[in-house]
């Protein structure tokens, strides 16, 4: 299951904006990104990728134990 306080706090603790993770994910603003990082939306595999590296960190810090 992926951890998704972790990827809130890491995204707030880089700074990085909702809208700047939309971007890089290929969303149009922020709202669309903010429904996954909710958990409204599930995170496809082909995003994590790009998402660990906008976070600086290794894919398998998304998952919990």
């Amino acid at each position: 299951m992926i951890d998704l306080k972790y990827i809130s706090q890491r995204r707030l603790e880089l700074g990085i904006t909702l809208q700047t993770a939309a971007e890089v994910l290929g969303f149009k603003n922020a709202s669309n990104y903010l429904k996954y990082e909710s958990g409204e939306y599930k995170f496809r595999a082909d995003m994590l990728p790009k998402l660990a590296e906008l976070l600086n960190c290794e894919m398998q810090n998304f998952f919990n134990d």
